[in-house]
């Protein structure tokens, strides 16, 4: 399984359904919280190509998106092949 990495902030309700989502699934992921760490922000922001909001999520070197983004590719049906490509 890729690694998979979210930046989040502890009040945000879409990094909360993301991080549910995946727990759901069994999937481990590592969290940055760009609150804690506020230095990583910028970092989020290269490889996410601007993304300024969190969620942003990453399944290996795959930039996913946000919440909605990961939810859609679960109702697709393609999280499952993509976590394990």
């Amino acid at each position: 399984m890729k690694p998979v990495e979210i930046y989040t902030s502890p009040l945000c309700g879409y990094c909360h359904a993301a991080k549910r989502l995946l727990t759901q699934k069994g999937v481990s992921f590592s969290e940055v919280n760009v609150l804690a760490e506020p230095g990583r922000k910028a970092e989020m922001m290269q490889r996410a190509n601007g993304g300024r909001t969190v969620p942003q999520i990453f399944i290996g070197d795959t930039h996913v998106g946000g919440s909605d983004e990961l939810h859609a590719l679960e109702r697709a049906g393609k999280l499952d092949a993509l976590l394990a490509a």
